[in-house]
């Protein structure tokens, strides 16, 4: 505690700029900086299962001095991180913002592209092509950037991630700096998008080599064996493992690395690569001085729960539980932090998740007689192949297959003189005949239909008129896409935790429905921030209520 309050009085000096924009603020205290902690693959679940095992200062501290949203979803129907991360920065839905999925087909330019990447611009912080990123395809703008607006660009706004993706689409595009973990050379990058010239601080952080070392020892549990009683046994045959053969502790990381080909994603399914962005938010907080004036900065830490190998062991896994009770340590610290230097009061701190892990299939089957399954979208759509070159002759009619949305080829439909939206009823009939889907669904019909509320309301909010395919798919319930030959990457549980903390917030819970729309109006309400008029959400007045 002492330590974190003589870094500050020493080196820190508050300058009384005063932060006037003609609105009222909810909190009686103007907090000097908002947080948000935000985890990719949180079940809001995990919290009641490890709480007797979470220490005082992390996850408790928040649930029991916070203000809990107890039934957070994000409406969208593609439960991406890019898609909710764009949500959450913004909002808005998809349909507003622009990024429906990874990836999509830009029709105008008759070319598949992805969310952030952008070749205009280079790495800063390494010599990979990982930094070959931007906001650009974001089409509305995120609090920072509104926060960067009205105070004429004097408010500081960051984001850190491990992943690429909610570090950009966390910043947007006039962030100060967006950071995340290279995969090739394991430092700590980001985009010329952001950053000219990459700052001493960082050049010192990677010189350091943090996932090196963390990547030299073995990850054991954190506890002995018997200690993880939520967790289903360390040789479960439900996990897959890393690669398909390694799925019990202890883990040789410098051994898996090497047998990964080398890259440094290895250390993103551990716990040491939440560590290494707790690190380094505690390092951008103190260099870049955020929260030491009275304008408020915003910087967004973005925490990963097992990355893409998530799916290998799956949420009942003592892998899960073992990054979680260390994740509680690494935001006991990150919290000890903003209280000593700033005091409770002076911070906005919001936790949530990204998206949640759906439970496996298999598991939900087998050992619970759910109705569940795994629909295989290679088969599907190798049928749809066969069926569409009967109906209309032989053609690739399919131009993509992308998670949930198919992308017909309209200059080929065009060409051969047939009715589209036919063409896109035909398909969606199709596909609604298969167990596992519950509903495919026409763009035409998209488009020319309102579905407020319901089961087909996330159609509309993740469509857009420019980027979405020509017919969307939701899964049933239980249900998972698998490819033959790809690892299972897919959830649809929209729920996720929300808990609001500090800056005069009192203790308390809501069991209404809110969305991950609703926190950018809500901040805003709390800087007496007009938000951006691109804003769908709503303030959640139960939290602002004196």
């Amino acid at each position: 505690m002492l330590k974190y309050f003589l870094i500050f009085s020493s080196l820190v000096t508050f300058p009384s700029l005063a932060w006037s924009q003609g609105h009222t603020t909810v909190s009686a205290n103007l907090p000097r900086m908002v947080v948000g902690i935000v985890i990719e693959d949180f079940n809001p679940d995990y919290i009641e299962r490890y709480w007797d095992k979470f220490g005082e200062g992390g996850f408790q501290r928040l649930y029991r001095g916070g203000f809990i949203c107890a039934n957070h979803h994000y409406g969208n129907l593609i439960q991406r991180p890019s898609v909710n991360m764009a949500t959450l920065s913004t909002g808005t839905s998809p349909s507003n913002h622009g990024i429906i999925n990874d990836f999509w087909i830009d029709r105008l330019r008759n070319k598949e592209v992805a969310a952030i990447k952008d070749e205009f611009y280079t790495t800063v912080g390494s010599d990979s092509k990982e930094g070959e990123r931007s906001a650009m395809r974001l089409m509305s703008p995120t609090l920072g950037d509104q926060l960067k607006l009205v105070t004429k660009g004097k408010a500081k706004v960051f984001s850190i991630a491990l992943n690429d993706i909610p570090a950009v689409l966390a910043a947007g595009h006039a962030a100060d700096g967006a950071y995340w973990l290279d995969n090739s050379s394991g430092k700590m990058i980001s985009s010329s998008y952001y950053i000219g010239t990459f700052p001493q601080w960082a050049f010192d952080f990677n010189g350091s080599k943090v996932a090196d070392n963390y990547l030299s020892q073995k990850w054991n549990t954190l506890k002995d064996n018997v200690y993880y009683s939520e967790s289903i046994s360390d040789v479960d045959p439900q996990e897959r493992g890393y690669m398909g053969k390694y799925s019990s502790f202890p883990y040789d990381l410098n051994k898996l690395k090497k047998e990964s080909g080398g890259s440094y994603k290895i250390i993103k399914t551990t716990p040491w690569g939440n560590t290494i962005v707790k690190d380094f938010a505690l390092q951008l907080i103190l260099k870049e001085q955020l929260g030491h004036d009275l304008i408020p900065d915003l910087l967004t830490v973005v925490f990963s729960s097992m990355d893409y190998e998530r799916y290998s062991f799956g949420a009942f896994s003592m892998e899960m539980e073992d990054t979680y009770l260390r994740l509680d340590k690494e935001i006991e610290e990150l919290l000890r932090y903003l209280e000593t230097g700033f005091g409770t009061s002076d911070i906005l701190i919001y936790l949530t998740g990204l998206n949640s892990i759906s439970y496996p299939a298999d598991f939900l089957k087998e050992r619970y007689h759910m109705t569940a399954g795994i629909f295989n979208p290679e088969s599907a759509i190798a049928l749809l192949k066969s069926y569409m070159n009967i109906k209309y002759g032989d053609a690739n009619w399919i131009k993509l297959f992308a998670n949930q949305m198919i992308y017909l080829d309209h200059e080929l439909i065009e060409k051969k003189k047939v009715d589209l939206q036919e063409m896109q009823t035909t398909v969606a009939l199709f596909l609604n005949q298969f167990e596992g889907i519950a509903f495919a669904k026409a763009a035409f019909d998209i488009e020319a239909n309102n579905f407020p509320g319901g089961v087909l309301a996330p159609f509309q909010t993740n469509f857009h008129i420019k980027r979405s395919g020509d017919v969307l798919i939701k899964y049933e319930d239980g249900w998972q896409p698998k490819d033959k030959f790809n690892p299972l990457d897919y959830t649809d549980n929209s729920q996720v935790p929300l808990v609001w903390y500090g800056a005069g917030i009192a203790k308390g819970t809501t069991h209404r429905r809110t969305s991950g729309t609703d926190v950018v109006p809500t901040i805003a309400a709390f800087l007496g921030l007009a938000p951006s008029s691109a804003v769908t959400g709503s303030v959640i007045e139960e939290l602002i209520k004196k």
